[in-house]
Protein backbone atom coordinates (compact mmCIF):
# COMPACT_ATOMS: atom_id res chain seq x y z
CA UNK A 1 0.00 0.00 0.00
CA UNK A 2 1.01 3.66 -0.27
CA UNK A 3 2.81 4.79 2.86
CA UNK A 4 0.65 6.83 5.26
CA UNK A 5 2.24 9.11 7.85
CA UNK A 6 1.42 9.14 11.57
CA UNK A 7 1.63 12.87 12.33
CA UNK A 8 -0.05 13.20 15.71
CA UNK A 9 -0.62 11.03 18.78
CA UNK A 10 -2.95 11.44 21.76
CA UNK A 11 -3.19 9.10 24.76
CA UNK A 12 -5.59 8.87 27.67
CA UNK A 13 -3.79 5.86 29.06
CA UNK A 14 -3.81 4.32 32.52
CA UNK A 15 -1.14 6.31 34.35
CA UNK A 16 -0.21 8.40 31.29
CA UNK A 17 -2.24 11.33 29.99
CA UNK A 18 -0.53 12.67 26.88
CA UNK A 19 2.31 11.46 24.70
CA UNK A 20 5.05 12.76 27.02
CA UNK A 21 3.68 10.87 30.01
CA UNK A 22 3.17 7.78 27.86
CA UNK A 23 6.80 7.84 26.77
CA UNK A 24 7.83 8.10 30.42
CA UNK A 25 5.60 5.17 31.33
CA UNK A 26 7.21 2.97 28.70
CA UNK A 27 10.67 4.03 29.83
CA UNK A 28 9.91 3.44 33.51
CA UNK A 29 8.57 -0.08 33.08
CA UNK A 30 5.60 0.56 35.37
CA UNK A 31 2.07 -0.67 34.73
CA UNK A 32 -1.44 0.70 35.30
CA UNK A 33 -4.83 -0.52 34.12
CA UNK A 34 -7.37 2.10 35.28
CA UNK A 35 -7.49 5.74 34.20
CA UNK A 36 -7.53 7.57 37.51
CA UNK A 37 -5.73 10.87 36.81
CA UNK A 38 -7.85 12.03 33.86
CA UNK A 39 -9.54 15.42 34.40
CA UNK A 40 -11.93 15.75 31.43
CA UNK A 41 -12.72 19.46 31.95
CA UNK A 42 -9.08 20.27 31.23
CA UNK A 43 -9.61 19.11 27.65
CA UNK A 44 -13.37 19.35 27.03
CA UNK A 45 -15.74 22.24 27.71
CA UNK A 46 -17.90 21.55 30.83
CA UNK A 47 -21.22 22.03 28.97
CA UNK A 48 -20.18 19.43 26.41
CA UNK A 49 -19.06 16.99 29.09
CA UNK A 50 -22.64 16.66 30.28
CA UNK A 51 -23.58 15.04 26.98
CA UNK A 52 -20.72 12.51 26.99
CA UNK A 53 -20.23 9.25 28.84
CA UNK A 54 -16.80 8.02 29.92
CA UNK A 55 -16.04 6.34 26.61
CA UNK A 56 -16.87 9.46 24.58
CA UNK A 57 -14.75 11.58 26.90
CA UNK A 58 -11.79 9.28 26.37
CA UNK A 59 -12.21 9.52 22.59
CA UNK A 60 -12.64 13.30 22.36
CA UNK A 61 -9.78 14.00 24.78
CA UNK A 62 -7.41 11.63 22.97
CA UNK A 63 -8.32 13.19 19.62
CA UNK A 64 -7.72 16.70 20.97
CA UNK A 65 -4.30 15.70 22.31
CA UNK A 66 -3.44 14.15 18.93
CA UNK A 67 -4.49 17.32 17.08
CA UNK A 68 -2.50 19.45 19.52
CA UNK A 69 0.47 17.15 18.99
CA UNK A 70 0.14 17.61 15.23
CA UNK A 71 0.22 21.37 15.80
CA UNK A 72 -2.68 22.47 13.59
CA UNK A 73 -6.38 21.87 13.01
CA UNK A 74 -7.38 19.08 10.64
CA UNK A 75 -9.16 19.58 7.30
CA UNK A 76 -12.94 19.35 7.67
CA UNK A 77 -12.98 16.36 5.31
CA UNK A 78 -10.96 14.27 7.78
CA UNK A 79 -12.31 10.78 8.45
CA UNK A 80 -12.63 8.94 11.74
CA UNK A 81 -12.26 5.22 12.51
CA UNK A 82 -12.56 4.13 16.13
CA UNK A 83 -12.24 0.65 17.57
CA UNK A 84 -13.93 -0.65 20.69
CA UNK A 85 -14.27 -4.21 21.89
CA UNK A 86 -17.43 -3.79 23.98
CA UNK A 87 -18.59 -0.20 23.56
CA UNK A 88 -20.49 1.77 26.23
CA UNK A 89 -21.75 -1.21 28.21
CA UNK A 90 -22.36 0.74 31.44
CA UNK A 91 -24.41 3.40 29.63
CA UNK A 92 -26.54 0.67 28.04
CA UNK A 93 -27.15 -0.87 31.46
CA UNK A 94 -28.05 2.53 32.93
CA UNK A 95 -30.49 3.27 30.10
CA UNK A 96 -32.22 -0.09 30.37
CA UNK A 97 -32.56 0.37 34.11
CA UNK A 98 -34.27 3.74 33.56
CA UNK A 99 -36.42 2.22 30.81
CA UNK A 100 -37.61 -0.62 33.03
CA UNK A 101 -38.28 1.62 36.03
CA UNK A 102 -39.82 4.67 34.28
CA UNK A 103 -40.94 3.47 30.86
CA UNK A 104 -39.91 4.58 27.38
CA UNK A 105 -41.44 8.06 27.66
CA UNK A 106 -39.42 9.01 30.75
CA UNK A 107 -36.12 7.21 30.12
CA UNK A 108 -33.43 9.88 29.43
CA UNK A 109 -32.94 10.15 25.64
CA UNK A 110 -29.34 11.26 26.14
CA UNK A 111 -28.52 7.92 27.76
CA UNK A 112 -29.94 6.14 24.72
CA UNK A 113 -27.83 8.26 22.34
CA UNK A 114 -24.71 7.38 24.32
CA UNK A 115 -25.53 3.66 24.52
CA UNK A 116 -24.39 2.87 20.96
CA UNK A 117 -20.84 1.86 20.08
CA UNK A 118 -20.34 4.67 17.56
CA UNK A 119 -21.11 7.47 20.03
CA UNK A 120 -17.41 8.19 20.81
CA UNK A 121 -16.50 8.57 17.14
CA UNK A 122 -19.58 10.72 16.54
CA UNK A 123 -18.57 13.07 19.34
CA UNK A 124 -15.09 13.39 17.85
CA UNK A 125 -16.58 14.37 14.50
CA UNK A 126 -18.92 16.92 16.06
CA UNK A 127 -16.30 18.41 18.38
CA UNK A 128 -13.76 19.06 15.64
CA UNK A 129 -16.09 19.60 12.67
CA UNK A 130 -14.82 16.58 10.74
CA UNK A 131 -17.08 15.56 7.85
CA UNK A 132 -15.25 12.60 6.33
CA UNK A 133 -16.19 8.96 6.95
CA UNK A 134 -17.07 8.09 10.54
CA UNK A 135 -16.95 4.37 11.32
CA UNK A 136 -16.62 2.23 14.43
CA UNK A 137 -15.16 -1.27 14.30
CA UNK A 138 -15.72 -3.94 16.92
CA UNK A 139 -13.52 -7.00 16.61
CA UNK A 140 -12.68 -7.76 20.20
CA UNK A 141 -8.96 -7.43 20.87
CA UNK A 142 -8.22 -6.54 17.22
CA UNK A 143 -10.63 -3.58 17.07
CA UNK A 144 -8.03 -0.79 17.19
CA UNK A 145 -5.69 -2.30 14.58
CA UNK A 146 -8.69 -2.97 12.32
CA UNK A 147 -9.67 0.70 12.70
CA UNK A 148 -6.13 1.75 11.78
CA UNK A 149 -6.28 -0.48 8.71
CA UNK A 150 -9.55 1.05 7.52
CA UNK A 151 -8.43 4.64 8.11
CA UNK A 152 -4.98 4.22 6.58
CA UNK A 153 -6.41 2.51 3.50
CA UNK A 154 -8.82 5.40 2.91
CA UNK A 155 -6.04 7.98 3.29
CA UNK A 156 -3.80 5.98 0.92
CA UNK A 157 -6.60 5.88 -1.68
CA UNK A 158 -7.06 9.64 -1.43
CA UNK A 159 -10.66 9.30 -0.23
CA UNK A 160 -9.95 11.76 2.60
CA UNK A 161 -7.16 14.29 3.23
CA UNK A 162 -6.48 12.87 6.69
CA UNK A 163 -7.98 10.53 9.28
CA UNK A 164 -8.11 9.91 13.01
CA UNK A 165 -7.78 6.26 14.02
CA UNK A 166 -7.85 4.94 17.55
CA UNK A 167 -9.44 2.84 20.22
CA UNK A 168 -11.44 3.34 23.40
CA UNK A 169 -12.52 1.05 26.22
CA UNK A 170 -13.84 1.40 29.75
CA UNK A 171 -13.81 -1.03 32.64
CA UNK A 172 -17.37 -1.63 33.80
CA UNK A 173 -18.60 -3.95 36.51
CA UNK A 174 -20.76 -6.02 34.18
CA UNK A 175 -18.06 -6.50 31.50
CA UNK A 176 -15.49 -7.37 34.14
CA UNK A 177 -17.90 -9.91 35.67
CA UNK A 178 -18.62 -11.57 32.32
CA UNK A 179 -14.93 -11.85 31.42
CA UNK A 180 -14.21 -13.25 34.87
CA UNK A 181 -17.06 -15.75 34.55
CA UNK A 182 -15.70 -17.18 31.28
CA UNK A 183 -12.19 -17.44 32.75
CA UNK A 184 -10.58 -14.79 30.54
CA UNK A 185 -9.04 -12.72 33.34
CA UNK A 186 -5.87 -13.51 35.24
CA UNK A 187 -4.26 -12.38 38.48
CA UNK A 188 -1.67 -10.27 36.69
CA UNK A 189 -0.55 -9.61 33.12
CA UNK A 190 2.38 -11.84 32.10
CA UNK A 191 2.59 -11.89 28.27
CA UNK A 192 4.30 -15.03 26.92
CA UNK A 193 5.25 -16.16 30.44
CA UNK A 194 4.75 -19.84 31.21
CA UNK A 195 2.87 -18.97 34.46
CA UNK A 196 0.32 -16.69 32.74
CA UNK A 197 -3.31 -17.40 33.58
CA UNK A 198 -5.31 -14.75 31.74
CA UNK A 199 -5.60 -11.12 30.71
CA UNK A 200 -5.93 -7.94 32.72
CA UNK A 201 -8.74 -5.66 31.54
CA UNK A 202 -7.37 -2.19 30.74
CA UNK A 203 -9.20 1.00 29.84
CA UNK A 204 -8.49 4.35 28.22
CA UNK A 205 -8.40 6.00 24.82
CA UNK A 206 -5.84 6.63 22.12
CA UNK A 207 -5.83 8.45 18.78
CA UNK A 208 -3.43 8.64 15.86
CA UNK A 209 -3.60 11.18 13.04
CA UNK A 210 -2.93 9.75 9.60
CA UNK A 211 -2.00 11.83 6.56
CA UNK A 212 -0.50 11.28 3.11
CA UNK A 213 3.28 10.96 2.93
CA UNK A 214 4.72 13.76 5.09
CA UNK A 215 8.21 14.76 6.09
CA UNK A 216 7.57 15.13 9.82
CA UNK A 217 6.09 11.89 11.11
CA UNK A 218 6.51 9.46 14.00
CA UNK A 219 6.38 6.56 11.57
CA UNK A 220 4.62 5.43 8.41
CA UNK A 221 1.92 2.81 8.05
CA UNK A 222 3.29 0.65 5.24
CA UNK A 223 1.22 -2.53 4.98
CA UNK A 224 -1.58 -4.70 6.38
CA UNK A 225 -2.59 -8.33 6.43
CA UNK A 226 -5.73 -10.01 7.73
CA UNK A 227 -6.79 -13.60 8.25
CA UNK A 228 -9.15 -15.73 10.28
CA UNK A 229 -8.12 -18.53 12.58
CA UNK A 230 -10.65 -21.13 11.53
CA UNK A 231 -9.99 -23.29 14.59
CA UNK A 232 -10.95 -20.63 17.15
CA UNK A 233 -14.11 -20.83 19.24
CA UNK A 234 -16.36 -17.83 19.77
CA UNK A 235 -14.70 -16.89 23.05
CA UNK A 236 -11.16 -18.26 22.81
CA UNK A 237 -8.14 -18.51 20.56
CA UNK A 238 -7.52 -21.57 18.44
CA UNK A 239 -4.38 -23.23 17.10
CA UNK A 240 -4.44 -21.98 13.51
CA UNK A 241 -0.75 -21.18 13.22
CA UNK A 242 -0.88 -21.07 9.42
CA UNK A 243 -3.67 -18.48 9.53
CA UNK A 244 -1.66 -16.15 11.76
CA UNK A 245 1.40 -16.66 9.56
CA UNK A 246 -0.71 -15.75 6.53
CA UNK A 247 -1.72 -12.40 8.06
CA UNK A 248 1.85 -11.52 9.04
CA UNK A 249 3.23 -12.48 5.65
CA UNK A 250 0.50 -10.51 3.86
CA UNK A 251 1.36 -7.37 5.84
CA UNK A 252 5.04 -7.74 4.97
CA UNK A 253 4.21 -8.34 1.31
CA UNK A 254 1.83 -5.37 1.26
CA UNK A 255 4.69 -3.18 2.51
CA UNK A 256 6.90 -4.47 -0.31
CA UNK A 257 9.37 -6.02 2.11
CA UNK A 258 11.14 -9.30 2.71
CA UNK A 259 10.69 -11.18 5.98
CA UNK A 260 14.28 -10.41 7.00
CA UNK A 261 13.54 -6.67 6.72
CA UNK A 262 11.45 -6.76 9.90
CA UNK A 263 13.56 -5.36 12.73
CA UNK A 264 11.16 -6.00 15.62
CA UNK A 265 7.72 -7.39 16.43
CA UNK A 266 5.28 -5.60 18.72
CA UNK A 267 3.26 -8.61 19.73
CA UNK A 268 -0.41 -9.11 20.45
CA UNK A 269 0.51 -11.22 23.51
CA UNK A 270 -1.86 -10.37 26.35
CA UNK A 271 -1.22 -13.13 28.91
CA UNK A 272 -3.98 -15.42 27.59
CA UNK A 273 -2.80 -19.02 27.64
CA UNK A 274 -3.93 -20.05 24.15
CA UNK A 275 -3.53 -16.67 22.45
CA UNK A 276 0.10 -16.18 23.49
CA UNK A 277 0.98 -19.76 22.56
CA UNK A 278 -0.62 -19.38 19.13
CA UNK A 279 1.27 -16.16 18.39
CA UNK A 280 4.63 -17.48 19.59
CA UNK A 281 4.27 -20.59 17.38
CA UNK A 282 3.32 -18.45 14.38
CA UNK A 283 6.27 -16.10 14.89
CA UNK A 284 8.67 -19.05 15.06
CA UNK A 285 7.12 -20.56 11.96
CA UNK A 286 7.48 -17.41 9.85
CA UNK A 287 10.85 -16.19 11.10
CA UNK A 288 13.88 -18.45 10.89
CA UNK A 289 15.74 -15.93 13.04
CA UNK A 290 13.19 -14.27 15.29
CA UNK A 291 13.75 -10.49 15.56
CA UNK A 292 13.35 -8.74 18.93
CA UNK A 293 9.81 -9.20 20.27
CA UNK A 294 8.13 -6.64 22.53
CA UNK A 295 4.94 -7.41 24.45
CA UNK A 296 3.30 -4.18 25.64
CA UNK A 297 0.08 -5.39 27.28
CA UNK A 298 1.86 -5.76 30.61
CA UNK A 299 1.89 -1.95 30.80
CA UNK A 300 -1.79 -1.20 30.23
CA UNK A 301 -3.84 -4.36 29.74
CA UNK A 302 -5.98 -5.59 26.87
CA UNK A 303 -8.86 -4.61 24.60
CA UNK A 304 -9.33 -1.73 22.18
CA UNK A 305 -7.49 0.93 24.16
CA UNK A 306 -4.68 -1.54 24.83
CA UNK A 307 -4.51 -2.37 21.13
CA UNK A 308 -4.30 1.30 20.17
CA UNK A 309 -1.62 1.95 22.79
CA UNK A 310 0.32 -1.04 21.42
CA UNK A 311 0.30 0.62 17.97
CA UNK A 312 1.50 3.89 19.48
CA UNK A 313 4.31 2.13 21.35
CA UNK A 314 5.45 0.60 18.05
CA UNK A 315 5.37 4.03 16.36
CA UNK A 316 7.42 5.49 19.20
CA UNK A 317 9.93 2.64 18.89
CA UNK A 318 10.60 3.82 15.33
CA UNK A 319 10.51 7.53 16.16
CA UNK A 320 12.86 7.17 19.14
CA UNK A 321 14.89 4.25 17.72
CA UNK A 322 14.32 2.36 20.95
CA UNK A 323 12.85 -1.00 21.93
CA UNK A 324 10.68 -1.07 25.04
CA UNK A 325 10.81 -3.60 27.83
CA UNK A 326 8.24 -6.40 28.03
CA UNK A 327 7.16 -6.18 31.65
CA UNK A 328 5.59 -9.20 33.32
CA UNK A 329 7.69 -11.77 31.47
CA UNK A 330 10.03 -14.04 33.42
CA UNK A 331 10.32 -17.42 31.71
CA UNK A 332 8.76 -18.75 28.51
CA UNK A 333 7.36 -22.16 27.65
CA UNK A 334 9.80 -24.86 26.62
CA UNK A 335 8.88 -24.63 22.94
CA UNK A 336 9.66 -20.91 22.69
CA UNK A 337 12.86 -20.10 20.77
CA UNK A 338 12.79 -16.45 21.74
CA UNK A 339 12.43 -14.33 24.86
CA UNK A 340 10.68 -10.94 24.71
CA UNK A 341 12.86 -7.86 25.20
CA UNK A 342 13.29 -7.42 28.96
CA UNK A 343 14.97 -4.02 29.16
CA UNK A 344 14.51 -0.88 27.07
CA UNK A 345 17.44 -0.36 24.76
CA UNK A 346 18.46 1.68 21.70
CA UNK A 347 17.91 -0.14 18.41
CA UNK A 348 18.15 0.85 14.76
CA UNK A 349 14.67 0.20 13.43
CA UNK A 350 13.39 0.58 9.88
CA UNK A 351 10.37 -1.73 9.93
CA UNK A 352 8.25 -3.06 12.82
CA UNK A 353 5.54 -5.71 12.59
CA UNK A 354 2.49 -5.19 14.82
CA UNK A 355 0.17 -8.14 15.54
CA UNK A 356 -3.34 -8.34 16.95
CA UNK A 357 -5.07 -11.68 17.54
CA UNK A 358 -8.62 -11.67 18.86
CA UNK A 359 -10.65 -14.36 20.58
CA UNK A 360 -13.03 -15.74 18.00
CA UNK A 361 -10.36 -15.97 15.32
CA UNK A 362 -9.67 -12.48 14.03
CA UNK A 363 -6.06 -11.76 13.03
CA UNK A 364 -4.75 -8.35 11.89
CA UNK A 365 -1.10 -7.51 11.27
CA UNK A 366 0.49 -4.23 10.21
CA UNK A 367 3.93 -2.97 9.25
CA UNK A 368 5.10 0.41 10.53
CA UNK A 369 8.18 1.87 8.86
CA UNK A 370 10.62 4.73 9.34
Amino acid sequence: MTRVAITGIGTIAPGAIGIGAFREMLDSGRSAFRVLDFVPKQLIAPMKLRRMNTLSRFAVAAAKLAIDDRGAALPDGTGIAMGTAFGPVQTSVDYMQEYVEKGAALAPPQLFAESVANAPGSHVGIEFGLRGFNVTLTQRESSALAALMYAATQVAKGSVPAAIAGGVEEVSEITFSVLDRIGALGRCCRPFDRTRDGMVFGEGGAALILEPNAGDAYAFVAGFGIARDRTATISDWGDGVDDVVRAMRAAIDDAGLAIDDIGAIYASANSSVRGDRLESRAIQTLFRDVPPVVATKGYFGEYAAGGALQIIAAALAIADQKLHASIGFSEGEEEMRFAPVRESRPCKLRHVLVNSLSAGGGVVSAVLSA
